[in-house]
């Protein structure tokens, strides 16, 4: 997200033409040209200078040209561009990294042209100020409005400018808007609709004087105290430049107004403070006022404090001192839940109820004021909203800013902030990124994936975060989905096994276990039946198949998209969440109905059949793809049983329009109790009631050692040997090793999307070993051509790692841009080496990659998956320090033609089936057919004996009979009995299973 402020030296340009029109007062200095778009600076991007765009996926950066223009308020030319932002989007003006920032502390502000469209929508205008260069400022912010046609010059003085709270690229130098080292500007365009701007003459105009020049803050907006001790707020001078203040400021305070009692509540302070002429930037002076303790329960109350500044710039908010809620029962931790819910309840009007179901994204908020108008109950970071720096420290200090907020309400409420910690905390630089989804339900190991979920909680929990978007217990049918990564796998049986990451989010089913400083609320998503969507279906934008249509009868919705909803269930998952997509139930006569909408399924059948206590949150802008107005949207929603609405951006009206249905009588009184219940539930259990703010003892641990420990071994774990001719793999580490392909060392293409943005990227875009560097240590004698350019000859293995490129959601289906077949660098790269050698392919993706006639030249084929940030573990089973113990979680289809392809098809022909996976380090039993016998018989005398550990042994052996027969020989008449067999493997049908790969057996 590369929304820096950013601007060319003025002393650079000093020599360029001044501006022809230029309103500046009589004793004014003459204005300094900044940007007069005749050419003189390139279209380039940091470190260098010039002009470049940026957007939040590659739909959202704006079409930029120097183009001539006969009304050209100044010169020849003017930047025009056209542009269509769904996300967020614009330009910006970058000084080059190698030149002296520039000083524009001396001027009043900035002016430029701008050529309006009377569209009426505002345009964000940064500052970039302070820092070692323009990605390493601060950024300050103000906006106009487009209301007007044609060349209009817009001025914005500099006391305009605001300090950005929602995004910072270094998270704050000083917070003060020196203006001494200024690196540059940005434009924000509006999103939304298409639309088209012209721009001109940027300059510095007017001259400063210390009214400009100096501002005013007060340590905190917010000011919690107890009843009965004394609110201490600092107030701070600053000046442009840091420098001594010319003139004297004063500061008049007074305590008016608010909620407490003046004389009861509270003894009344006024006064002034001085700053005298000398006084350095930064000097403190202290206000203190005294709260009056007395022997009644109250609500929390408010004082403002209002501040009269002669001589400076005064905050932009009133400071507030809260005397803390205190007395009430609802506050009490010895009573039981239940008791104190129903005591908070009680207490809360409609509009405070109301904001507990509104959950908004936190760059919406601003500094937060609107958490305190609005009681909103909950934040969250969508993908890639983070602080800057992107630092465990920057989180917490962010998240306790909003918190902080709430203690401006009457019951003081805590917010509940989430996150999309789909495979570890995957929004933080630094933390520790698990395998996906895909990856873990290779490895079949439940007490693995707990630990997985364990280090993922803990490293969420330290920065502030209780609450995590996680797991995506979709079963995935067809790989085509841009999603399937984020399944465990195309069997609800293997799905089901896996949700022992559950306990390791939350802990103890009971939720005792969620108030520790290592736990999080889960999410159980997407309910239900995103994985099954058809191909062609989905009618968002260009996707394909994500937020389609599941078409199914009762019976396979219950066998296989509900099942592991249940599941999730019993094990206490705390929240919910929708899918997207549409669901169409053969023979209910209602069609597709938008899951958001289906109160048959959410509160017919999730909360009173299977009996669900906790609450369900909308998926981001969910309701808003239900048919009809917004009214109807949230009306349906809500009624459906959707308990908190995620309204990122529509907070606001998403509030009003619930508060309006509610009064019409359109929603019930009851439905808005159930829902605010259930969210009070998990908070009080959260124990956010008692510690709102960040515990952040944790934190050390984030990236370490042994959290990455646990990573490396899920990666190991996870790698699938479906081919291993000749004993290729292990290798050995004084083999000659010629490594090729684009996925060998990509750290960001190998953790795959959702990995620090929404989509992920390719490059170093957090700390890790990829795959190259791990095998680096294994190997003696290794050489790496990642376009295997380099000679061929001499080596005694090659290794290529090819795949994908990080995508998410339904921006990766396949005809959205995408397909399954291998990139033609790719191809090249494994034709090159397995040509000339020994090879072995990595093939590193969300989804099986259509391999085809490739296969007969490849000695030894791995799925890698996407194993995260740990490299290591995929160089451990390669060179023998772990056995391959991997089994495909889905079906890997001999071509795209034969998607949607899944275990128990009628009509099963894969390339490779369900299940299969190649063992290494261990030894196979001998006898065939007779010792599969033996093994079938013991594992129906341990399945009825209920030894589950002794049956899975017996299957394994047998497995690994039936795998060497088969390798090389696979065809439907194996493959379809193979699959069947892990099927009933998971469901504890031993005996069956080895009764499937007896005839599997046969066949091969």
């Amino acid at each position: 997200m590369r929304r820096t402020a950013l601007l060319v030296s003025a002393a650079l340009l000093t020599s360029l033409l001044p501006v022809a029109v230029a309103r500046a007062a009589a004793d004014d200095p003459p204005p300094v040209p900044v940007d007069r778009f005749e050419g003189e600076v390139p279209f380039a991007s940091p470190p260098a200078g010039g002009i470049f765009t940026w957007g939040g996926d590659s739909d959202d950066p704006p079409a930029l040209q120097l183009s001539t223009r006969g009304d050209a308020p100044e010169g020849d030319k003017v930047l025009a561009g056209t542009y269509d932002i769904s996300g967020y989007g614009g330009f910006t003006h970058d000084f080059a990294f190698a030149e002296p920032a520039h000083d524009w502390s001396a001027r009043k502000g900035v002016r430029f042209w701008w050529e309006g469209q009377n569209n009426g929508k505002k345009v964000a205008f940064e500052l970039k100020d302070g820092g070692a260069n323009g990605e390493a400022a601060e950024l300050w912010t103000t906006s106009f409005t487009d209301d007007f046609t044609g060349w209009k010059q817009i001025e914005l003085p500099f006391t305009d400018f605001a300090y950005r709270t929602d995004y910072q690229p270094v998270g704050g130098i000083d917070q003060v808007l020196g203006l001494t080292e200024t690196w540059g500007y940005a434009v924000t365009l509006p999103v939304g609709a298409p639309g088209r701007f012209a721009m001109d003459g940027v300059e510095l105009y007017g001259r400063a004087d210390q009214s400009l020049r100096a501002s005013v803050s007060t340590d905190s907006v917010v000011h919690p105290v107890r009843e009965g001790g004394t609110a201490k707020i600092k107030v701070t001078v600053a000046t442009t430049g840091s420098a001594p203040l010319g003139d004297p400021v004063t500061v008049a305070y007074e305590t008016s107004g608010g909620t407490a009692t003046p004389g009861k509540d509270y003894t009344p302070a006024s006064g002034t403070l001085t700053f005298p002429a000398g006084t350095a930037s930064g000097a403190t002076r202290t206000v203190q006022v005294p709260t009056l303790k007395d022997k009644g329960a109250e609500s929390a109350e408010t004082i403002p404090l209002k501040l009269t500044v002669t001589g400076a710039k005064p905050p932009a908010e009133t400071p507030q001192i809260v005397i803390d809620a205190h007395g009430l029962p609802y506050l009490n931790s010895k009573l039981p839940v239940q008791r104190r819910v129903a005591d908070l309840l009680s207490r809360m009007s409609l509009a405070e109820k109301a904001g507990q179901m509104t959950q908004a994204e936190r760059g919406a908020v601003g500094g937060g004021a609107d958490v305190t108008a609005y009681d909103l109950g909950s934040l969250l970071s969508g993908g890639g909203s983070t602080p800057t720096p992107n630092t465990p420290e920057a989180w917490a200090k962010m998240i306790d800013s909003f918190q902080l907020r709430s203690r401006a309400t009457r019951f003081q409420i805590p917010l509940i902030y989430g996150v999309d910690a789909v495979h570890g905390h995957n929004n933080l630089v630094g933390a520790t990124v698990m395998p996906h989804n895909i990856g873990l339900g290779a490895t079949r190991n439940p007490q693995l994936v707990q630990r997985t979920g364990a280090v993922t909680a803990a490293e969420v929990r330290a920065t502030g975060v209780p609450w995590d978007f996680a797991p995506c217990l979709c079963v995935t049918r067809d790989e085509r989905w841009g999603r399937s990564y984020e399944s465990f796998g195309e069997d609800p049986a293997l799905v089901e096994s896996m949700e022992t990451i559950i306990q390791g989010l939350q802990g103890a089913r009971n939720g005792n276990d969620l108030d520790r400083d290592d736990k999080v609320l889960a999410t159980a998503k997407h309910f239900v039946g995103d994985g099954g969507t058809a191909y062609g279906s989905s009618t968002t934008g260009t996707y394909t198949i994500d937020q389609g249509v599941t078409t199914v009868t009762r019976q396979q919705l219950e066998a296989v998209h509900l099942a592991p909803f249940e599941e999730a269930v019993q094990r206490g998952v705390g929240t919910v969440m929708p899918s997207y997509s549409s669901l169409d139930v053969v023979g209910d006569g209602l069609g597709p109905v938008k899951m958001h909408a289906r109160a048959d399924m959410i509160d017919g059948v999730l909360k009173q059949k299977l009996g669900f206590d906790g609450f369900v949150i909308s998926d981001w802008n969910g309701i808003d793809q239900i048919p009809g107005d917004y009214a109807s949207d949230v009306r349906t929603s809500v009624n459906a049983g959707v308990d908190m609405i995620m309204a990122p951006y529509a907070y606001k009206d998403f509030h009003s329009a619930l508060m309006a249905e509610v009064r019409a009588g359109r929603v019930s009184e009851q439905r808005i109790d159930d829902a605010v219940s259930r969210i009070l539930t998990q908070k009080f259990r959260l124990g956010l009631f008692e510690k709102p703010y960040a515990d952040t003892s944790g934190a050390s641990k984030i990236g370490s050692a042994g959290h990455r420990a646990v990573a490396r071994e899920a990666a190991a774990a996870s790698q699938v040997l479906l081919k291993n001719a000749g004993d290729v793999l292990p290798l050995r580490k004084s083999q000659k090793v010629y490594v090729a392909g684009s996925n060998a060392d990509d750290i960001g293409n190998q953790s795959g999307g959702w990995t620090v943005t929404w989509q992920g990227s390719s490059g170093a875009i957090t700390p890790g070993t990829t795959i190259l560097e791990a095998m680096r240590k294994n190997s003696t004698a290794l050489t790496y051509s990642k376009d295997a350019s380099a000679p061929l000859s001499g080596y005694d293995v090659g290794v290529v790692v090819v795949g994908e490129t990080p995508y998410a959601e339904g921006v990766g289906d396949v005809g959205n841009g995408h397909d399954l077949a291998l990139s033609a660098a790719d191809q090249a790269a494994v034709d090159k080496v397995c040509a000339a050698m020994k090879c072995a392919v990595l093939i590193v993706s969300g989804r099986p990659q259509i391999v085809g006639d490739r296969l007969g030249d490849i000695d030894a084929l791995v799925a890698s998956w996407l194993p995260g940030t740990e490299g290591d573990g995929v160089a451990d089973v390669l060179y023998g320090k772990r056995p391959f113990t991997g089994r495909l979680p889905v079906t890997w289809p001999r071509s795209q033609a034969q998607l949607p392809i899944n275990v128990g098809d009628p009509a099963y022909d894969p390339q490779f089936p369900y299940g299969w996976g190649l063992t290494t380090l261990t030894k196979v039993p001998k006898g065939g057919q007779s010792t599969l016998k033996a093994l079938g018989a013991a594992a129906s005398r341990a399945e009825r004996a209920g030894a589950d550990g002794t049956g899975r042994a017996l299957v394994a052996e047998a497995r690994l009979i039936v795998q060497q027969r088969a390798a090389g020989r696979m065809t439907a008449a194996v493959a379809a009995p193979f699959a069947d067999a892990d099927h009933l493997l998971l469901t504890g049908r031993y005996g069956e299973a080895v009764a499937k790969l007896t005839q599997a057996y046969r066949a091969a």
